[in-house]
């Protein structure tokens, strides 16, 4: 099973507050389909981004691959 680590949308208004988790999915799943397990979040309009570090990191570390979208959000929240 392939694991991935990428967004998932969520939000009132498609076009108006998007806000996305940062969640844990097989690699063959939708955007919109069930997770794994969920580690944190992001809020575009905000800007603000939080996450588990520690389960960003077990998942890293067990072979789960980062989406660049996930890597570009990680390193601006450091």
């Amino acid at each position: 099973m392939a694991v991935r680590l990428r967004l998932r949308r969520i939000g009132k208004n498609p076009k108006k507050k998007p806000h996305f988790r940062i969640s844990v999915f097989e690699e063959t799943r939708g955007r919109d389909s069930s997770f794994i397990e969920e580690i944190g979040y992001y809020n575009p309009v905000k800007g603000e981004v939080k996450f588990k570090k520690e389960r960003l990191e077990y998942w890293v570390k067990n072979g789960a691959q980062v989406s660049p979208t996930i890597k570009s959000l990680v390193k601006k929240a450091k």
